[in-house]
């Protein structure tokens, strides 16, 4: 086994703080250097403030083998990461000719004006191992302080990606003993809570080692990440598999697919799989099951439409909806479920549609509390499947929340159908 070594990464930047940007860096930047057997023990955000900046590098220096700083590294006065790592380190930045052509060619190449304050990008400490940036102004730098490797490089994600994949991934390699094979698997599970998930598998957590487990808890959904480390990746595959297998005896009846693959991909999948299509009949969803569909590849040859039936009339005129179950069951109702489903199937002509219709809020509707939504299927020109379900939370909370119980439904039908 290779040698370990301890991560810590800094976002600079008031604009984190502030909530205006997200801080995804540290998020992408984490996942990538797990695989490479490096552990992330610290995530940190910084504001444009000097001293902070500094005491920022400071600290991590004493505590981390490798600190990973994004942003700071533009033209104006605020971006200070640079300056603030001279003044700590006591390193001069001096003017990089190569860095500044590098610079000067970009503008060109855009056919944009270079000005004065971009030559501060071309300022560079003398020991540094320059990142060269294909796709903006600002390099990177990879320098030490205190025994620690500082790798200096912008917020901007993808430029910052596109250093880490081109350069620095592999300058880790060769300058660390990086011997260690990490590999993770994502388990995606759909109808099961975590609480009740973690407590199936409460065996197996307790005694785990290598592999590690770790449930991730979305909205409507559960993940388990399977973490493996090995000296070479099939062992690590092999470990990552038995886990699977066992985990898989427990709770493989909520098991949909793997790593970044959703619940429509794998409803969309099935569905090309049998030869099926399918249509929906939106009341509170508004079009977000439709949307749900058709953002996925492939959507065109099996989902053929959606009807938003959002106001009475639209169910009355458009579906079709009888003004007998209007009035005596409601619109937020099993059998107007029901019937917006069998309707959308006759004038879509398709082999399944689905339904939906609730309360999404502020207010409640004849009497049904706000949370209140019915789901129906409608398959095989003759069965039919109600559900009513209760979703707390806001109005586009219990909208969302539909359209992931519609499709786990979907899911299972079309899984043992």
């Amino acid at each position: 086994m290779g040698e370990s070594y301890n991560a810590e990464i800094i976002g600079v930047g008031t604009e984190l703080l502030l909530g205006q940007i997200a801080n995804t860096n540290a998020e992408w930047i984490s996942e990538k250097l797990a695989n490479l057997g490096i552990n992330t023990f610290y995530h940190q955000v910084v504001g444009d403030n000097m001293d902070r900046v500094i005491g920022c590098f400071k600290e991590a220096s004493s505590r981390s083998d490798l600190v990973f700083v994004t942003g700071g590294l533009g033209p104006t006065e605020d971006d200070l990461t640079k300056e603030a790592f001279g003044k700590l380190s006591n390193k001069e930045l001096v003017l990089n000719e190569q860095v500044l052509a590098a610079i000067s060619n970009f503008f060109k190449k855009n056919k944009r004006q270079m000005t004065t304050n971009n030559h501060r990008q071309a300022m560079a400490f003398k020991d540094a191992v320059i990142i060269p940036n294909s796709i903006g102004t600002a390099p990177g730098m990879i320098t030490t302080y205190n025994g620690c490797t500082f790798i200096l490089m912008p917020g901007v994600p993808r430029e910052m990606k596109k250093m880490m994949t081109t350069f620095v991934m592999d300058y880790l390699k060769d300058h660390f003993m990086l011997q260690d094979i990490i590999r993770s698997r994502m388990l995606r599970f759909i109808g099961i809570g975590e609480s009740q998930l973690e407590d199936k598998i409460q065996t197996i957590i307790s005694k785990q080692d290598n592999p590690t487990i770790a449930p991730l808890a979305t909205d409507g959904e559960v993940a388990i990440r399977i973490t493996a480390k090995a000296e070479t990746t099939e062992q690590a595959n092999q470990l990552i598999q038995q886990q699977e297998d066992e985990l898989l005896q427990i709770v493989g009846d909520h098991f949909y697919g793997y790593d970044d693959r959703t619940i429509e991909q794998a409803v969309l999948s099935l569905l090309q799989e049998k030869n099926q299509t399918i249509a929906g009949a939106e009341s509170l969803t508004g079009g977000l099951f439709s949307d749900a569909m058709v953002a996925n590849p492939g959507a065109s040859d099996v989902f053929l439409g959606s009807i938003v039936s959002y106001a009475v009339n639209a169910k009355r005129n458009v579906l079709g909806v009888s003004d007998t179950t209007i009035e005596n069951d409601g619109v937020v109702s099993r059998k107007c479920a029901e019937e917006m489903a069998k309707k959308t199937s006759d004038k879509f002509n398709s082999d399944i549609a689905i339904s939906f219709t609730g309360v999404a809020g502020p207010n409640n509707l004849e009497g049904k509390e706000v949370g209140t939504v019915f789901i129906s299927i409608y398959f095989a020109k003759a069965n039919v499947q109600t559900s009513e379900f209760y979703f707390s939370g806001d109005r586009n909370y219990i909208r969302k929340r539909s359209v992931k119980k519609g499709f786990e439904l979907l899911y299972h039908l079309l899984k043992n159908n």
